[in-house]
């Protein structure tokens, strides 16, 4: 496989539910196209999955990125057959009763978490979750390891370190934080007044410690207002000086779902897709709304943005 070969910016769902149609395999082959997110409509049984997986792979060279959301607790896409995951607070629980059994339970979990994904064909999981829990936020909630940045770190890091070890890449969220927002960015945009310096003081700390480790991350559809006039899938600021500049990260860079209701700031789907790319971002997810998905593939021909090799290594450590 050579250097030049890559992937579109655009990550999408299917049309199907455990299959492929005529219409997915279409779309998968948009030369814009360069991954799939799977949610639990999409699974039956495991064979099932690793033939599905198998299939989508099979469409391009190099493979599309298969990916899920597979944290655990309420954020579990595929359940029987697979591990039944604790939610991150459970570790944070554990590691303030006993710190050593926190981490070694939190590593232990995200290999065995990486290890059943990567068997059916499933490249890697949005996750950990990065967010401090910060006592305000419904929709992160227990989601969130830990109340202390210092202790979310350590413990995201030893999950992540046991996906590395099952050979899948730890894709961190919500860049820069969405644990201090009471909003939930799916049904509203959620708006941070804090300053610059108080998130740096908090949110931004898993970033900083863990940026080297981790080959994703994926934005928040937060505004911080205080800091920059635009949310950060769409700020420069946030992803070119903040995230590459500042704290080094050199992975992949996902846009949350852009058909969630904190990414309207820009109104429609085709200026929010470029918006987004042109802020930084190195792949826009566009989830349940296939007409928006196909409208922006269609209006995006012949865009520059492309997933190199380089980076799609970093999410296909299994691969290819």
């Amino acid at each position: 496989m050579t250097a030049d070969l890559s992937l579109g910016p655009v990550m999408v769902d299917l049309e199907g539910n455990t299959a492929l149609t005529s219409g997915d395999t279409q779309r998968l082959q948009h030369p814009l196209v360069g991954g799939v997110i799977l949610f639990a409509r999409n699974y039956a049984h495991t064979g099932q999955l690793g033939e599905l997986t198998r299939q989508i792979h099979a469409l391009r060279s190099p493979p599309l990125l298969v990916a899920v959301d597979q944290e655990g607790g309420r954020v579990q896409r595929f359940r029987p057959g697979f591990t039944s995951l604790p939610c991150a607070r459970h570790y944070g629980d554990l590691y303030d009763r006993e710190p050593v059994t926190g981490l070694e339970t939190a590593k232990r979990m995200g290999r065995i978490m990486a290890s059943e994904l990567l068997a059916v064909g499933v490249d890697f999981s949005f996750a950990p979750v990065l967010d401090v829990a910060q006592g305000v936020s419904e929709v992160i909630g227990d989601r969130a390891f830990h109340s202390d940045p210092q202790v979310v770190s350590r413990l995201a890091g030893a999950f992540a370190s046991g996906m590395g070890e099952a050979g899948m890449a730890a894709v961190g969220k919500h860049f820069p934080g969405h644990g201090g927002v009471s909003g939930d960015s799916h049904v509203c945009l959620p708006c941070d007044h804090r300053t610059r310096s108080d998130i740096e003081a908090c949110d931004l700390i898993p970033y900083r410690c863990l940026a080297s480790t981790l080959g994703g991350v994926m934005t928040a559809h937060v505004l911080f207002d205080a800091v920059d006039a635009h949310t950060p899938t769409y700020s420069r600021l946030w992803i070119n000086d903040v995230l590459h500049g500042e704290l080094g990260f050199t992975g992949v860079v996902f846009s949350d779902d852009l058909t969630m209701q904190g990414a309207d700031t820009v109104h429609d789907i085709v200026d929010r897709a470029r918006t987004a790319l042109d802020a930084g971002c190195n792949m826009i997810l566009i989830c349940n709304d296939l007409s928006a998905a196909d409208r922006t593939l269609s209006a995006l021909q012949g865009t520059t943005n492309r997933l190199s090799y380089e980076l799609w290594s970093k999410l296909r450590k299994s691969g290819a």
